[in-house]
């Protein structure tokens, strides 16, 4: 069961990991489209200046709380939500796949990331199945979808970055039926084994931005101020409630 709730003014899903995965699994068993967007305060602030990213985030079946600056905000409303990382979630998604025969579809990053990934995968999961790789530089979109449509999958990941991916899936829900798509900014490099994850006590504080930051210094004007902005105004919301 999920319970959604506003944050100024877009929706989270307060929901924990299992019943999230218990959501997708349902919709893959009903053959739904399904998008997910794991939401962090960029997102929400970015929306609250792009009307048809707004409009995504309003139609999405699933928005889980990613960012700690959004398990923070739930906190300031009385709700503690477990934070979803989307690399977990993903991760998890991928094993689903592996451990179900379903076609996976995996699109976005830089063409040595995704072969690597690709690679990877079929070397830790002998019976996986991915129908569709590409990485995340095309020119036609129109003919991406097609070819996406056309290999017919259950899961698709996407590392667009946002809000870009976000949009892609938007309109692969029209196209597909059936499938579960996510967007997993960059998720892929991780996974790859390009860019190494914050250690686990890092995440287990929610300070894995952080690290990031440390590691990445280009990401601070991306992060700041959007996350103390949104801290703040966070904080008014509360207040209001």
């Amino acid at each position: 069961m999920k319970k959604r709730m506003s944050l100024q003014g877009f929706p989270v899903d307060i929901i924990s990991y299992s019943s999230a995965l218990d959501f997708v699994k349902n919709a893959l068993d009903n053959g739904e489209n399904l998008q997910i967007v794991t939401i962090n305060p960029e997102m929400i602030q970015e929306a609250k200046k792009n009307k048809e990213f707004a409009n995504v985030l309003h139609h999405s079946e699933l928005v889980v709380a990613d960012g700690i600056g959004i398990k923070l905000a739930l906190k300031l409303k009385g709700v503690n939500q477990e934070r979803i990382s989307g690399v977990d979630f993903s991760r998890s998604l991928i094993t689903y796949c592996a451990q179900n025969n379903l076609k996976l579809a995996l699109l976005g990053a830089k063409d040595e990331v995704i072969s690597t990934l690709v690679d990877k995968l079929k070397h830790e999961f002998k019976n996986i199945n991915i129908v569709f790789s590409q990485n995340g530089y095309y020119e036609d979109e129109n003919v991406l979808l097609q070819n996406i449509k056309d290999s017919h999958p259950h899961v698709l990941l996407c590392a667009l970055g946002s809000p870009k991916q976000e949009f892609l899936i938007y309109r692969l829900k029209e196209m597909l039926q059936g499938c579960v798509m996510i967007g997993v900014g960059g998720s892929f490099d991780v996974f790859a084994g390009f860019v190494k994850r914050a250690p686990a006590i890092w995440q287990k504080l929610g300070l894995e931005w952080l690290y990031r930051v440390i590691r990445q210094p280009e990401r601070f004007k991306r992060i700041f101020p959007t996350l103390p902005i949104f801290l703040f105004q966070s904080i008014i919301d509360s207040v209001k409630r």
